[in-house]
């Protein structure tokens, strides 16, 4: 039995939209990666991007479970001394909820070259509308 190789012009890419309406961000996330790598392909290879681009829209409309709404923070540091800063969920979400649900997903991505490829097939917004309709994209049901 040969192992097929496939070449990177020959990968069949799809558009697919997901809606974020009271979805948990967690498997939301778990779920956009595995096909943002293409781990549901028969020709997966984990060298080669593989993946479909992925629309999230609603992403102001994700949620959590349990207390995590109030305890989650996020951390960023700006390389000075005494330069880390936070934010809470809520501060984060009402400051920019796509970069809640990026966060999610970059964190269940390789941190690679490839990931950072990976990466660039997610398209996030806040609302319902999103400029991609001349991609054709299909409805992806995450349940």
């Amino acid at each position: 039995m040969k192992t097929v190789v496939i070449n990177e012009k020959q990968i069949a890419r799809k558009w697919y939209v997901v809606d974020a309406t009271d979805m948990v961000i967690g498997r939301l996330a778990s779920k956009v990666a595995g096909v943002l790598m293409g781990k549901g392909k028969p020709a997966y290879s984990p060298n080669q991007d593989h993946g479909d681009h992925i629309i999230i829209v609603n992403a102001d409309k994700v949620r959590l479970t349990g207390t995590k709404a109030e305890t989650k923070s996020y951390f960023r540091h700006s390389g000075y001394p005494g330069g880390e800063k936070t934010r809470s969920f809520k501060e984060q979400m009402a400051a920019d909820s796509r970069k809640v649900v990026s966060h999610a997903v970059w964190g269940m991505i390789p941190k690679t070259t490839l990931g950072r490829q990976i990466f660039s097939k997610l398209h996030l917004y806040s609302g319902d509308t999103h400029p991609h309709t001349a991609q054709k994209p299909e409805a992806l049901q995450l349940s």
